[in-house]
């Protein structure tokens, strides 16, 4: 089983890349330095993003790595493969005929077997078959022991027709040689192997030879039609030390640890699963050879209960059909606390611009002047900034500090209990997921791409995760329950029918560039390995794992060295008196893999320098209901195409949008609506025009907000799903100096979608201004009294400090008649 190991730093440790001036500190929640998994030996190329070379020595297809350079944010794809670019089984892999051939007959009986024909023997308990041949298994064994020991370019048949066998001591199904086993479940027969609690351990050795009730040191391909039940009461259920594939099959799997696994790659055709495992449920872990390592699927239903991951790969996942329900860690209601991250706040910096002559440890206003709430701690004390060592300003200039000199590093080791994992590339094209997972639901160290296939999603963390790209391009996809919904580092929607809610950020483009990650992680150690040489006393750490464990430098001087060649991720920030602090704390974002210095909610806007991370939507209707951010990018945005609804926070530590960059929109309607105090809005750059409005008062869940031109055509009819103090909406039904008029509350005949409501009729509103939309501006700003400023928001805490949580009721409900309440909006 994989865990995630992470390191936990003082809980208010200044980021290091805080803006000059005027500014209150991030807090760097942890930072574990995790490689992707078996990283070694990818390369980066603009065009594909991690690059793996998936062929393997029984498959008839081959994915050729590549070389390339670095790559940026703006040009890093995922990988869009499908099941027949990893791998096409053999004609050998499918037979399952063996009554017009030559066989031999095993006939198990209690404490012994009998054997009629040649290749094979029995032994008291325990047959060994010892050539190639089609071999036909049936009867009860108690406490033995099937082996196959054929030479390794042998293929062996082995038919089992109503075989039981169980073994007290050691696997009852044993391959210890061979070039490939294929094991035919006859039609209409149920076969079963158990193992022992506790395995013998022959003289001489420290440990069992085998860990699984059915376990093979050769290739392993199951087929058929009969059912096959494994109790691995020791460890792993099903286990093969080069490659599994299942083609059929219904197979029932109980497991200590692990259930199926497949160390080379795991390949599954079809079959029906129940799968009940202790660590994993269905698992390659091949972390050696970046051809090998993954899983693919292309069909078949699976029931999974893992108490650690439900399907990981070591390198890429691809599933191209299947219908999926995933239970990991015991559900989403197990997931991880949230709440020590900055007192419940999700763990984000405070951001943005402080007002004029703000000091920290105050809280500013609101945008309507009233002092803005301090958040709260777990034990619902109010929360104070980092003071003292954390930031100083002193004529308007911070000089960038760090807390490292007084940091005490805890090292905790977590299990992992995500649904989907990977470690380099995770592509759905195609199928049906339930997943109700501890942790992430869709995870990549690499990248994920999600092209097609229906998922209905509780997680007690992020729904979809990608260290470097996720890309969303089709399917439907159904979020009720997660803590961030989707989060990677550059995030692309294309496509698709996306419904997600999260009590922190629904999307988050945020983490440290992989490109970059890559380069730096390479710079330290060619330092560390020059200062050793040099006779230095500093020792260098070793490479970074494939494992995907913690990974740091322990050379300070080496990382210190490798700072100024990360990306906007580098340690270190200049005063405004050009005096320099660098951080060199041992798992700096410098020296780290993509994503492990994460901010779950972001920095805010406007916080400090864009990092280069990317949100891009160009298609596709994404709905968004967040506790904390609606749309998050440390970086910029772009819109081009799509439907973006957003309801945002209700607190005025976050906002509907928070983006550090620029957020340029083009095509495509966006409505946003929710809290005030950080409200944003799409750049001046921007080529389409968007309009703000604040209300001095927040508004009730469901209050109509309509916009319509001097010409009473509908602009925008939409009912927020929870209480809001702002809207943003951004059309091309948005004309530069025409004159608009927005009205709240009332009722409209029109068809409803998430809230948006087309066609119909509007009346029975209360109108609240009547403008002109600027003739130069990209964006107005409007309340009651007409165009105004944008909102002085501080531009986001990040982190998200849980919201209502409230939800929305069925999609695409028609509607002849909606109406509601509304607090004054004067």
């Amino acid at each position: 089983m994989r865990k995630n190991k992470t390191t936990n730093k003082t809980k208010f440790k200044m980021y290091n890349k805080m803006a000059t001036a005027g500014l209150l500190g991030a807090v760097l929640l942890t930072s574990a330095a995790v490689l992707p998994a078996a990283a070694e030996g990818l390369t980066w190329k603009a065009s594909n993003g991690y690059l793996i070379n998936a062929a393997s020595s029984d498959s008839t297809t081959t994915s050729t790595a590549a070389t390339g350079t670095a790559s940026t944010a703006s040009n890093l794809t995922a990988s869009d493969l499908k099941v027949s670019d990893l791998v096409t089984l053999k004609t050998k892999d499918y037979a399952t005929a063996w009554s017009t051939g030559t066989y031999t007959t095993i006939k198990l009986s209690g404490a012994s077997a009998s054997v009629s024909g040649s290749g094979a023997k029995a032994s008291g308990s325990t047959v060994t078959i010892s050539k190639a041949g089609t071999y036909v298994i049936s009867g009860k064994l108690t406490d033995g022991q099937i082996v196959v020991d054929a030479a390794d370019t042998d293929d062996v048949h082995i038919v089992l027709r109503g075989a039981t066998v169980s073994n007290d001591s050691t696997s009852p199904f044993y391959v210890k040689s061979a070039d490939k086993v294929i094991v035919t479940l006859s039609a209409g027969t149920t076969n079963t192997f158990a193992d022992a609690a506790d395995y013998a351990v022959a003289d001489g050795d420290t440990e069992p030879a085998t860990d699984a009730a059915i376990y093979s040191k050769a290739n392993l391909t199951i087929n058929g039609t009969g059912a096959l039940n494994v109790t691995g009461r020791y460890q792993d259920g099903i286990h093969s030390k080069d490659n599994l594939n299942i083609v059929g099959g219904k197979i029932t799997v109980k497991a200590a640890d692990d259930a199926i696994v497949g160390k080379d790659r795991v390949v599954i055709e079809g079959g029906t699963f129940k799968v009940t495992a202790g660590g994993d449920g269905i698992k390659s872990n091949n972390d050696s050879n970046t051809a090998k390592g993954f899983v693919a699927i292309s069909g078949g239903s699976f029931d999974i209960t893992a108490a650690n991951d439900g399907i990981q790969a070591e390198t890429a996942l691809v599933v191209d059909g299947g219908t999926f329900t995933i239970t990991t860690g015991g559900g989403y209601e197990n997931g991880p606390e949230h709440t020590d991250e900055f007192g419940g706040m999700g763990g984000g910096g405070f951001g943005g611009q402080m007002p004029e002559g703000w000091t920290p440890g105050e809280m500013p206003n609101n945008a309507d002047g009233t002092p803005m709430t301090s958040p709260t701690n777990a034990d619902g004390t109010a929360m104070t900034p980092p003071t003292g060592s954390a930031a100083t300003a002193t004529g308007g200039s911070t000089a960038s500090t760090t807390a490292s000199d007084s940091a005490t590093t805890e090292e905790t080791t977590t299990d992992s209990m995500k649904a989907l994992k990977a470690g380099t590339e995770l592509v759905v094209n195609k199928g049906t997921f339930t997943i109700d997972s501890a942790d992430d639901a869709v995870h990549s160290n690499g990248n994920v791409n999600i092209a097609g296939g229906t998922f209905a999603v509780k997680t007690g963390d992020d729904a979809f995760h990608a260290d470097a790209v996720l890309e969303l391009s089709g399917g439907k996809i159904a979020v009720s329950d997660s803590y961030e919904a989707l989060e990677g580092f550059v995030i692309n929607v294309k496509g698709g029918d996306i419904d997600v809610t999260a009590s922190d950020d629904g999307v988050n483009a945020s983490g440290d560039d992989p490109s970059a990650v890559t380069a730096t992680n390479g710079a330290a150690d060619a330092a560390a390995n020059a200062s050793a040489a040099a006779g230095s006393s500093t020792t260098a750490s070793p490479s970074p794992s494939t494992s995907g464990s913690a990974a740091t430098s322990s050379a300070a001087a080496a990382n210190a060295s490798t700072q100024s060649a990360a990306s906007t991720s580098a340690a270190g920030s200049s005063s405004a008196g050009g005096t320099t602090t660098a951080q060199t704390d041992a798992t700096s974002s410098a020296s780290q893999a993509p994503g492990s210095t994460m901010m779950p909610g972001g920095m805010g806007g406007g916080m400090m320098a864009a990092s280069n991370a990317m949100l891009n939507i160009s298609g596709g209707t994404l709905t968004v209901n967040a506790g904390g951010d609606g749309l998050d990018s440390n970086g910029s945005v772009t819109m081009t195409g799509g439907t973006v609804i957003v309801n945002g926070p209700t607190d005025n530590g976050n906002g509907p949008l928070d983006y550090d960059g620029t957020f340029a929109i083009s095509g495509g309607s966006l409505i946003a609506a929710g809290s005030s105090g950080m409200a944003q809005a799409p750049s001046a750059a921007s080529s389409q025009r968007s309009l703000g409005i604040t209300f001095a008062q927040t508004l009730a869940a469901g209050t109509l907000v309509h916009v319509e031109d001097a010409e009473g055509n509908d602009v925008l009819t939409f009912a927020p799903a929870k209480s809001f103090s702002s809207v943003v909406v951004s059309s091309s039904a948005l004309k530069a100096g025409e004159t608009y008029t927005v009205s709240t509350g009332g009722a409209s005949t029109g068809s409803v979608f998430d809230g948006l409501y087309t066609g119909g009729a509007y009346s029975g509103g209360t109108a609240y201004t009547t403008f002109a939309f600027s003739a130069d501006e990209a964006t107005t700003w409007v309340d009651a009294s007409g165009v105004t400023t944008a909102p002085s928001g501080m531009g986001g805490f990040g982190g998200g400090m849980g919201g209502d949580g409230t939800t929305r009721g069925p999609r695409g409900t028609q509607s002849t008649s909606t109406s509601g309440t509304t607090t004054s909006a004067e």
